[in-house]
């Protein structure tokens, strides 16, 4: 059984090996790491580096060549195709550069999604969609659809629709990096918010040092290895 010390996630000498045209890819190579419940860490590297990989893998979208991977104690080598997809819509929440809404569904509907899919009735994942949608200043703008969106506005259903299912774990790749200073500075201080007053766990990955200066620790990558592992400005 999962214990209350376990960490939100555990990996453990992750390999990742891509065949390549003229020979295999490591984009991994040997990281391990661990991030506890209520944690802001920052993922920072040149491109290439392995930031992505990294986050795909933590995640349970793509499985390591070597190496365990544990959410919450629960090891993802041990889960099946459909065990690994039931511990993403239960555990994980993800908030990704280009937004992912789905264009024929208004703001509610992406936001309620997750719970859905959870087995949620439509009243009860309707509800709670409202009440994160308030919380992330979107509460008028509820029937709108993505089209309708500024960028900003787009990144904030998404990460409300990370968070409304009460995930363990929120992983967002670079998202600050579609969106304009000003409006990626916001998005930024709602994730930092988020953690502080909701316990939210997060696992970002950023190319640019003040998104991960709010942090409370940062991982820099290099040639698929972890160089440094610093405390953030938080």
């Amino acid at each position: 059984m999962t214990q209350s010390s376990d960490p939100a996630l555990r990996a453990e000498g992750i390999t990742k090996v891509y065949a390549g045209a003229d020979a295999p890819v490591e984009a991994l190579r040997g990281v391990s790491l661990r991030v506890a419940k209520g944690e802001f860490v920052a993922v920072v590297g040149p491109s290439g580096c392995g930031k992505s990989t990294l986050l795909h893998i933590s995640g349970a979208m793509d499985r390591p060549t070597a190496g365990r991977i544990s959410i919450g104690g629960r090891f993802l080598d041990e889960l099946d195709e459909d065990g690994l997809t039931g511990l993403r819509r239960r555990q994980i929440g993800f908030v990704f550069q280009f937004f992912n809404l789905l264009p024929t569904l208004t703001v509610l509907e992406n936001i309620a999604l997750p719970l859905l899919l959870t087995g949620a009735t439509p009243a009860v994942a309707a509800a709670e969609a409202r009440i994160v949608s308030e919380r992330v200043g979107l509460s008028r703008r509820l029937t709108h659809f993505p089209r309708q969106l500024s960028g900003g506005e787009a990144q904030r259903v998404a990460i409300a629709r990370s968070i409304v299912h009460r995930p363990l774990l929120v992983i967002a790749d670079e998202p600050t990096g579609n969106l304009d200073s000003v409006t990626g500075v916001q998005v930024l201080q709602l994730l930092a918010e988020l953690n502080r007053e909701r316990g939210v766990t997060l696992l970002l990955a950023t190319h640019e040092a003040h998104v991960a200066a709010a942090a409370h620790r940062v991982l820099h990558m290099r040639d698929g290895l972890v160089e440094h592992d610093r405390g953030g400005g938080a």
